[in-house]
């Protein structure tokens, strides 16, 4: 069996509640009784939101809670360079794509696609013009329109999402920094993560 790899991602937007002390408790045990290996990450995207005084009580909190870590801690503002070359990849292999819809115009095809009985989703005005990097632009990542994408998940089994109804996500805001939907996995990816454990129901 792999070595298990869990991880911990706190935002530095306050401090640790009990939630996320519950959820890196669990994480920790679980890498300490099967020997592996237990990260710890500290999620950032949110500049105008996040503190150091925030970044140094969890540091606190979880020495505390006797929680100590493997590898890191690590700053996702800190591997932006990472992002934008994963992002780069993206738009050469064609898996994503320039988009200049604003965003009233994409409330404008949300509104519509919900009155038509479907999800509140991006219609993909801009998904096969080719469109070049501008000054108003995002990132979109081209999610596939057939077929489906299957999470295996421990406890309930493979979890099944039609491609049909995922959306064409943002994975670069127009002045070029990263989402935090895109950069978790980027994260998860390069740093060997294969162990998620959140919400709990108790």
């Amino acid at each position: 069996m792999k070595k298990i790899v869990t991880r911990f991602p706190p935002s530095p937007t306050g401090y640790l509640h009990v939630g996320g002390a519950r959820t890196a408790l669990f994480n920790w045990l679980y890498a300490r009784h099967t020997k592996g290996k237990f990260v710890l990450r500290i999620e950032d995207t949110d500049i105008q939101r996040s503190t150091q005084e925030s970044v140094d009580a969890i540091f606190d909190a979880l020495e505390w809670l006797g929680i100590d870590w493997d590898e890191g801690p690590y700053f996702q503002t800190r591997r932006f360079d990472i992002y934008k070359e994963y992002i780069q990849k993206l738009l050469d292999s064609g898996h994503a794509y320039y988009c200049s819809c604003s965003s009233e115009e994409v409330d404008e095809m949300r509104k519509k696609a919900m009155e038509a009985g479907g999800k509140p989703r991006y219609d993909g005005t801009c998904r096969e013009k080719g469109l070049p990097k501008g000054e108003n632009t995002v990132v979109r990542f081209k999610a596939p329109l057939m077929g489906t994408t299957v999470l295996e998940d421990i406890i309930k089994g493979n979890i099944v999402f039609q491609n049909s109804e995922l959306d064409d996500f943002i994975i670069a805001r127009s002045d070029g920094t990263p989402t935090y939907n895109f950069v978790v996995v980027i994260d998860d990816i390069t740093m060997g993560i294969n162990t998620v454990i959140r919400g709990m129901i108790m």
